[in-house]
């Protein structure tokens, strides 16, 4: 049996995983220009969309991580062993990254043409605040912060997003 390292599987690897990424790449397109084309998102999931942007957002932390992090790749090596691949390739990286753009495009054609909904523009706006409150969340637990100062923004970040993130549950309840 040939070692998964060798290099005609490493070139087999690469071929595929090119024509993989140029399959699914072309995927996101049709939704796109139909969209533009119609100039209207009526039909389109909003709340698909959003979580097809989470998927892809983590896929891309996960493969950029494995990719490009020398740490993240040595602890790889020292659980599977130095002589195995890492299983994360140029063409994932690629990938994730081309579909988080195609995301967040479809994402911005909501914002451009409109919700189809009141509804939609509700949800909207509280999975708009949902990240705001990640992505604050986030920067409240790097490691790199001073603790008395993390604890400090931690907490008055903590209390401003909650009660954002309240009032807009509450207000989305209410309608």
């Amino acid at each position: 049996m040939v070692p998964w390292n060798s290099f005609p599987l490493q070139i087999i690897y690469q071929i595929f995983g090119w024509l993989a990424f140029l399959s699914w790449s072309l995927a996101g397109y049709p939704q796109l220009i139909s969209n533009f084309r119609r100039k209207s998102v009526v039909g389109l999931s909003l709340d698909y969309t959003i979580l097809n942007f989470t998927k892809h957002w983590s896929y891309l932390i996960y493969n950029a991580s494995l990719f490009f992090s020398p740490v993240i790749q040595k602890q790889y090596f020292e659980k599977y062993g130095y002589g195995q691949m890492i299983p994360v390739a140029a063409n994932d990286v690629a990938f994730s990254t081309h579909a988080v753009i195609i995301n967040l495009i479809v994402i911005s054609q909501f914002a451009i043409y409109g919700v189809s909904t009141y509804n939609q523009l509700v949800e909207f706006l509280i999975i708009q605040r949902w990240y705001l409150f990640s992505c604050l969340s986030t920067l409240c637990f790097r490691p790199n912060v001073c603790f008395e100062a993390r604890s400090n923004m931690k907490a008055k970040t903590l209390r401003i997003c909650l009660i954002s993130y309240f009032l807009d549950c509450l207000f989305y309840k209410l309608i």
